[in-house]
């Protein structure tokens, strides 16, 4: 598992948001957050930075380049 994956399940974990609820304020599908959790798949950039603001994250953060 990729930095990006642990990174991305800890925060919705924290938040106590689920994956589908994730994918609705990003507008995309489940499976694609299921997939960047699980399956070692990233998102574009675009959606990075999405994730990043609504996690209040730097995209660093997020693809574990800091703590």
């Amino acid at each position: 598992m990729n930095k990006f994956s642990e990174r991305l399940k800890e925060l919705r974990a924290e938040n106590n948001i689920s994956q589908t609820e994730l994918a609705k304020a990003l507008k995309v599908v489940q499976r694609c957050v299921s997939g960047w959790e699980n399956q070692g798949r990233e998102p574009n950039y675009d959606v990075i930075i999405e994730i990043a603001k609504y996690f209040k994250v730097t995209t660093d953060y997020l693809l574990g380049l800091e703590d």
